[in-house]
């Protein structure tokens, strides 16, 4: 052993480990800020937080179809509806029966209180346990004892009890039109237009003590109900009037002539002319047509002609010939509202493959829509084209028009405006002006500094110098025109920007009256 050691006895070990594990100071966290410390805090309880009510979808809906005007009872005011409307609610909640309750089928507040006037109004009526709801003629009574809350009056006693106790909390949180308030619009307008109602029938009650709104409605029920009437027990006819749904009418009338009226009702027998004399009213209108002209007359005995065959479900030969002529006739005259009606009917009628002539108005119907620039129902016609429409002469030209309009061939355009078959030629008059003011915008900027009128009739397809000089004329183009030695010339270098004016003016003014 060194000399500077010595044993330690068993105490002296003892006291010098504790003297080593305990330090005489108090350890401290280190400050890492300079930041003064804040204050400790104690956490205070946390308010309870008021118990949010989820009310059912069904719930809602009766409650706005209680606020629907249409369903107000004349002689209950709004505020005794609202009343009767808490006290519904109220004891569905309590009762546990929100959830289970019927309320699609469950009386409007307004209904318990016309039921409850009328039992207390009766000395000797049933007892207060279930009460007698009318609507629609159809008796429901609601019971005890059932999955519905008891609509039994509380009397005044049990208020003041229940205002002893503390209220639940749908009645603590807003006692103005809380159930109202919870309405779910489609949008803000539709809430907007409910208020500004509600407010008027509010007014109305407040100066008359009745709901103006309720006793006009009353009014016009009334008068629906006395319209029903008198139209079912008419003093001209006692004869029931046909139903629609009973099948097509057979006509009785012999007239030959008969203007048109358009049906506000089921037609009469005896107003409708049969098959027969139809055929014999279709003879006598193309004779005047031929010998009177008078369209006027003509149209309106057609569109008789027409809803006769309609309302008696009459489709063969016959009918097709109708529309086939009137759309003629509609056409000869530049109508072309008519002539889209009998367009329309007519290819329904060929897909039943009764007859007609489904070519030549298959050819109308390109030529219209190259008058009213519709591209979306050009494509539409041309993907349906069969190689067997095609080769129709008169389909074959209409495409060639198409066609010739698109390359801008306005010199091929022009020489088939003349070789147009059947009556398309009255269709190309719609938009022939348009093409030629088109033309010339092109010659403008192709042939300087003029032409001859004449080559202009060649190229335009007039009949005449003189009918191409009117067309110049009659758009603004006189101070263009010069006469010299080899006739009279048209400046064309100096017509340029005016030409091509004109022609977007004339394409903005399509007419597409009656577009199929």
């Amino acid at each position: 052993m060194h000399g500077d050691s010595r044993l330690l006895s068993p105490l002296e070990s003892l006291s010098l480990k504790h003297t080593i594990a305990a330090p005489a100071f108090t350890s401290v966290p280190v400050r890492r800020n300079f930041d003064r410390p804040e204050p400790a805090v104690h956490n205070a309880p946390t308010p309870a937080t008021p118990v949010k009510i989820t009310w059912p979808q069904p719930v809602r809906d009766y409650v706005q179809r209680s606020f629907v005007p249409e369903n107000a009872i004349l002689g209950i005011s709004v505020a005794e509806m609202q009343s009767k409307l808490k006290e519904v609610i109220t004891n569905a909640a309590e009762s546990g029966n929100l959830a289970t309750t019927e309320w699609e089928v469950f009386p409007l507040p307004q209904q318990i209180i016309q039921s409850e006037r009328a039992n207390a109004a009766r000395s000797n009526g049933s007892s207060g346990d279930n009460f007698d709801v009318n609507t629609s003629g159809q008796a429901r009574s609601f019971v005890n004892g059932t999955n519905f809350p008891t609509m039994q009056k509380r009397k005044t006693e049990d208020l003041e009890a229940a205002g002893a106790s503390s209220p639940p909390p749908w009645r603590r949180k807003n006692d103005h039109n809380v159930l109202e308030d919870r309405i779910s619009y489609v949008n803000q307008g539709q809430a907007n237009r409910m208020d500004k109602r509600q407010r008027k029938i509010q007014e109305g009650i407040s100066a008359t003590g009745t709901s103006k709104f309720v006793a006009n409605l009353e009014k016009r029920k009334q008068r629906f109900e006395d319209g029903l009437v008198s139209s079912h027990h008419s003093s001209r006819n006692d004869t029931p009037t046909p139903d629609a749904n009973d099948g097509p009418v057979v006509g009785t009338c012999q007239k030959l002539e008969k203007n048109y009226f358009r049906l506000t009702s089921a037609p009469r027998r005896e107003t409708v002319r049969p098959l027969s004399i139809l055929e014999q009213t279709l003879e006598l209108l193309k004779t005047k047509w031929k010998q009177e002209n008078n369209y006027s007359y003509i149209c309106d005995q057609f569109k008789s002609l027409r809803q006769d065959l309609t309302v008696q479900h009459i489709k063969n030969e016959f009918t097709v010939s109708v529309y086939e002529i009137h759309a003629r006739i509609a056409l000869e005259k530049g109508d072309l509202g008519e002539y889209n009606q009998c367009q329309t009917q007519l290819r329904a009628l060929y897909k039943q493959k009764i007859g007609g002539h489904p070519a030549e108005f298959l050819a109308y119907r390109i030529l219209y829509f190259i008058h009213t620039c519709n591209r979306t129902d050009m494509n539409d016609v041309l993907a349906d084209l069969t190689p067997t429409d095609k080769q129709q002469p008169a389909v074959k030209h209409a495409l060639d028009v198409r066609s010739s309009l698109a390359l801008g061939n306005y010199h091929r355009v022009f020489k088939l405006f003349h070789e147009t078959p059947n009556m398309g030629g009255y269709l190309m008059d719609m938009f022939v002006a348009r093409e030629r003011l088109a033309a010339l915008a092109s010659m403008c900027r192709v042939y300087k500094p003029d032409l001859a009128i004449r080559f202009l009739t060649e190229e335009l397809g007039f009949e005449s110098d003189q009918e191409c000089v009117q067309f110049l004329c009659d758009h603004g183009a006189q101070q263009l025109l010069e006469e010299k030695a080899d006739g009279v010339r048209f400046h064309t270098g100096k017509a340029g920007t005016f030409f091509e004016t004109a022609k977007n003016a004339a394409f903005k003014r399509v007419d597409i009256k009656g577009q199929i």
